[in-house]
């Protein structure tokens, strides 16, 4: 596979160039920008998948939804309508997407909207809702639209400063593209990252003059419709993992590390399953003899199978930051909108 995307390496180039002159005609206002009076949060990144702008878009709900008026705007990667969707009760993930129905059903008193035109999704947010603060979902490169803060994410064991454009690395755009952000995040670190190698880090990211912090998964317990659970019980179960999710080796070291024997069933990010791979989950589940056994996954795909499968949990998840670095970005995202915000 390397080989083959050294191979296509004369591509990545005139990738770079075309991405390159794009960028460079919306900066200099020759592709016209729409900017709002009310504050937007752009999340996203570099590179393709994975980095953990679910969790992060959590955790700004979780900032500032007592607060702040939020509605959140996102893409609603691989869902089946078109055009501008206000989420309600009667919504699946097949209408609007895993992450906008994950983000409605999990928080009271936020709006969560569905569009690929961004510009037309907050401008109909602010009409319709009158939020006080929008948090666009995975929308760094979508240029149309003029963000008041950009959160850049990277990950902490593939970061974009040792990556290559596509076909040939996973970068959407050029590591210029990073000059764009206000804030970037280090996401996926160990827990237990010291000083020390979070300032070595830190040098690599010093021609972007940007405010540096480092994130980590913590893991709760696991939840079902009628249950919630401490994750250790899990030692005592046979586990089958069924993941849709761009990067699960996270969540797989997680469970190694409690000592927690599990079957993995993988399929790709953002998956809608059929009714025959539905059926194979249960013939893998069922064919289990043990009577303490547990089906788990991940909240993203619990939206698209709770319906599907009896008895399935999935297992709580969210972003910290290291250190006391939540607090000061914590101040940082709270004195934007204070001070952007138009009434």
């Amino acid at each position: 596979m390397k080989f083959l995307r050294f191979l296509l390496f004369p591509f990545a180039v005139v990738y770079d160039v075309v991405t390159t002159i794009r960028n460079f005609f919306f900066d200099t206002g020759f592709f016209k920008q729409t900017s709002f009076k009310t504050p937007v949060i752009v999340v996203g990144n570099l590179s393709v998948g994975g980095t953990g702008k679910t969790p992060q878009i959590e955790y700004l709900i979780r900032l500032l939804k007592d607060t702040f008026k939020v509605s959140v705007l996102s893409r609603g990667y691989k869902r089946k309508t078109s055009g501008y969707v206000l989420l309600n009760d009667n919504h699946t993930a097949l209408d609007v997407g895993d992450e906008p129905l994950q983000y409605y059903k999990k928080f009271t008193n936020i709006n969560v909207a569905v569009d690929a035109n961004r510009v037309e999704g907050v401008t109909n947010l602010i009409d319709q809702k009158s939020p006080e603060v929008v948090l666009l979902d995975d929308a760094y490169q979508h240029r149309k639209i003029k963000g008041s803060l950009y959160i850049l994410l990277t990950k902490y064991n593939d970061l974009f400063t040792d990556d290559f454009l596509l076909p040939t690395g996973n970068l959407r755009e050029s590591r210029k593209g990073a000059i764009r952000a206000d804030v970037i995040i280090i996401t996926k670190c160990p827990s237990d990252l010291n000083k020390s190698n979070q300032n070595i880090i830190k040098k690599r990211f010093d021609t972007y003059k940007k405010p540096i912090y480092f994130t980590f998964i913590s893991y709760g317990n696991i939840i079902s419709f009628k249950n919630k659970l401490a994750v250790d019980i899990l030692v005592d179960y046979e586990v089958v993992l069924v993941t849709g999710i761009a990067n699960p080796n996270p969540l797989l070291a997680f469970l190694e590390t409690k000592n927690i024997s599990f079957k993995h069933l993988k399929y790709q990010d953002h998956h809608h399953f059929s009714t025959k791979e539905i059926n194979e989950i249960q013939r893998v589940f069922t064919s289990i003899k043990s009577a303490k056994k547990i089906l788990l996954t991940t909240e993203k795909d619990y939206v698209r199978l709770k319906d599907a499968l009896e008895n399935l949990y999935f297992i709580e998840i969210e972003t910290k930051f290291l250190d006391n670095q939540q607090e000061v970005f914590n101040q940082q995202i709270i004195h934007h909108i204070q001070q952007n915000r138009c009434c």
